[in-house]
């Protein structure tokens, strides 16, 4: 019979460290990771609104191919601008801000760590539009009353609401085609039309 050396066994030992704790302590023991730490460009933004302000500071990453273009539309989103311009506070608003339709980000680039001046146009609120409508439809209400003293009897004729024919009525009708039909322009050029 052979007899076992001791020595030709391999016996595995226990260790009291952890595999973790090794790979902590000794960063070269794997030498196929690597972890690359590289600083992400910025920029200081200094926001105004209507050359007004500033009314906020904060740096923004830069982004894009080169790492050198402004994430424009964050900007437009988070304040609520329908555009920005390039801003100097002696002489005022500048040229305006232009950005790729797709990515949102600037066409020109900009260096890591300058310091950028933006002015910023706030989007129209919705009572303007409606205020305007509304004072559209009473215009037109009040010349349709003044102009035409009775019903004309081709609208009698039509008969189409049982009844009279209110002037407001028709202002609202012709207010709401006008514009409905220079909202959907673009729409409709969009799908072909």
């Amino acid at each position: 019979m052979e007899t076992e050396n001791p020595k030709e066994t391999g016996e595995i030992k226990e260790s009291s460290l952890d595999p973790t704790d090794e790979a902590k302590s000794d960063p070269d023991t794997h030498p196929n990771s690597k972890s690359v730490k590289s600083k992400v460009p910025e920029v200081e933004i200094r926001l105004y609104r209507r050359g007004k302000g500033p009314i906020d500071v904060f740096k923004s990453s830069l982004g894009g191919w080169d790492q050198d273009q402004l994430e424009v539309r964050e900007i437009l989103e988070k304040y609520g601008f329908k555009s920005i311009y390039a801003f100097n506070t002696q002489s005022g608003r500048g040229v305006p801000i232009r950005f790729h339709p797709r990515n949102g980000r600037s066409i020109l680039g900009y260096r890591d760590g300058s310091v950028v001046h933006i002015d910023g146009e706030p989007k129209d609120s919705l009572i303007k539009p409606i205020t305007k409508i509304l004072v559209g439809v009473a215009v037109i209400t009040l010349l349709i009353a003044l102009v035409v003293k009775d019903t004309p009897e081709w609208i009698k004729k039509i008969n189409v609401f049982g009844g009279d024919f209110p002037p407001w009525l028709l202002a609202c009708v012709v207010i709401v085609f006008t514009r409905t039909r220079k909202r959907t322009r673009d729409f409709l050029k969009k799908l072909g039309w």
